[in-house]
């Protein structure tokens, strides 16, 4: 039996938490461009939950703008999938499964576009949220008549000009637009390539005027371990237990966090946020983004190649790991919650990281190491070099778990295969991916450098680092004593 509306009253509530009926006839009230794992399992989620108590009251007009997945699944299943939200809060088990009812329907750019542009005629619609991953935010100059624009800010562009026109630029009519990627300042981010867009476009200026004093772009952070589907088995046992086929089924821990950055008419309009205190809308948002972005990503980062490298394929199997567990522990407490580099107690941080050890030891969830490794290059950069130079100001000395870490990221990008654009390294006989911008720089220094070499032109590469890292006392004589010694002893030896 498949999920679907025709379907819900023949499954056992029980084992999942179901929608009533009258929630599927809610109007659209969001547009949302992004079909993935994450805004299912944190925007839709949250707004399915609102809902339910009755404070939004409204659904969700999707719209894909890539190739990839099932966009036919939706239409078949009249938009339902489950969440099963799974992990530890305060040392007890939580195991959740909810069917959620928030998206209404799915349109694809490619085929439906002038059904998306319609949509800027439903007085209704009044918040737009998006994930494109963090490369999609970014200026491409196209014309917006384009049937449809290629880029994500385009398409953006594109819809509020309809908008525009089917209300005179009313400025009741004007949105809530959050992006929910993970760059810093991603609403002003896009703010600003709308708007040189718009200029480039030639488009009117009473236009422009409306597009910047009527919308709303608001900075938001999303935080929410999502691996996705799972694999086929755990997927049978679920469907099992729940009595029903999904093919759309999503995991998730139950840690939850969006930060929004608004005042207080985006608070009226995002009513959705009164259903769960993990929709947090402040004015600055920066201590929840650094917060996150240090202790969690910036862990994961220094941490996927080291904990890779060992043989772990999933981050609960590292943490299962005595060695690599206190590894992970002491990189997280001892150097990044000591310098993270904006104004947040050290209590606060200390904190937060101990909730982030938890959800990495979540049993429920198989994280991929590899997975983290995508743009592990850029990665670095911006989740872990801030980190690496307030340290050292601070406390003028080599953070030891940070030098392994990078020692770690340069052995893994010691490609030895080139096939086209793609590049894949080796580890104990089997090839591996290496999906990274810097992939071709890399394949060329481990050709032709001396790992001494290659260490001193990584680390001194302004172009990657935005800084000379060599500069900094002793890091580069201990990052290459640590990739000689994982070279010849091997990660867990030198972790150890």
């Amino acid at each position: 039996m498949l999920l679907s509306k025709e379907n819900l009253k023949k499954i056992n509530g029980d084992a999942v938490l179901l929608p009533d009926e009258a929630l599927l006839n809610l109007p659209e009230k969001v547009l949302q461009f992004g079909t993935g794992v994450l805004l299912r399992a944190l925007p839709d989620y949250f707004i399915d939950k609102a809902n339910r108590c009755g404070k939004f009251n409204g659904r969700i007009v999707v719209v894909k703008s890539t190739d990839g997945g099932d966009a036919g699944a939706f239409d078949r299943q009249d938009g339902l999938y489950t969440l099963c939200m799974r992990g530890i809060t305060d040392g007890k088990s939580i195991q959740e499964s909810v069917v959620c009812s928030s998206v209404n329907r799915v349109l694809s750019a490619a085929t439906d576009w002038q059904l998306v542009l319609e949509c800027a005629a439903n007085p209704e619609l009044a918040v737009i949220i998006s994930n494109t991953t963090e490369i999609g935010i970014e200026l491409v100059k196209e014309p917006v008549s384009s049937n449809p624009p290629v880029s994500y800010p385009a398409k953006l562009l594109a819809f509020l000009y309809e908008r525009f026109k089917v209300f005179g630029g009313s400025v009741q009519s004007g949105f809530v637009i959050i992006p929910t990627e993970l760059i810093s300042d991603n609403g002003n981010k896009l703010k600003a390539i709308v708007q040189e867009l718009a200029e480039w476009n030639e488009l009117d200026k009473k236009f422009i005027n409306w597009l910047l004093a009527c919308n709303q772009f608001c900075n938001s952070l999303v935080d929410r371990i999502v691996p996705g589907l799972p694999d086929a088995g755990k997927k049978a046992a679920l469907e099992q237990e729940l009595g029903y086929q999904d093919d759309l089924l999503i995991m998730s821990e139950v840690y939850s966090l969006w930060a929004i950055e608004g005042n207080e008419q985006v608070k009226s309009v995002l009513s959705f946020a009164a259903a769960d205190p993990g929709v947090v809308i402040a004015d600055d948002i920066t201590v929840f983004k650094e917060l996150k972005l240090r202790l969690l990503n910036g862990t994961h980062t220094l941490s996927c190649g080291v904990a890779f490298l060992a043989g772990f394929t999933t981050v609960k199997e590292a943490m299962n790991d005595a060695i690599l567990s206190q590894y992970i522990k002491q990189l997280m407490l001892e150097e990044i919650a000591v310098a993270i580099p904006f104004n947040v107690e050290e209590k606060q941080a200390k904190e937060f990281a101990v909730k982030v050890l938890d959800r990495f030891s979540n049993p429920s969830i198989e994280h991929q190491w590899i997975s983290i490794t995508l743009n592990y290059t850029a990665k670095l950069k911006m989740r872990v070099v801030p980190v690496l130079q307030y340290y050292y100001k601070l406390y003028k000395k080599v953070p030891e778990n940070i030098a392994t870490g990078f020692a770690a990221w340069l052995l893994f990008m010691h490609e030895v295969k080139k096939e086209g654009n793609n590049y894949r390294g080796e580890l104990k006989g089997k090839a591996y991916p290496v999906k990274d911008e810097m992939a071709s720089l890399f394949f060329d220094q481990w050709h032709n450098l001396t790992p001494d070499n290659l260490v001193k032109a990584a680390l001194s590469d302004i172009n990657l680092w935005g800084a000379d890292l060599t500069q900094l006392d002793g890091f580069t004589e201990n990052v290459t004593f640590k990739l000689k010694a994982i070279m010849q002893q091997g990660i867990m030896a030198v972790i150890a």
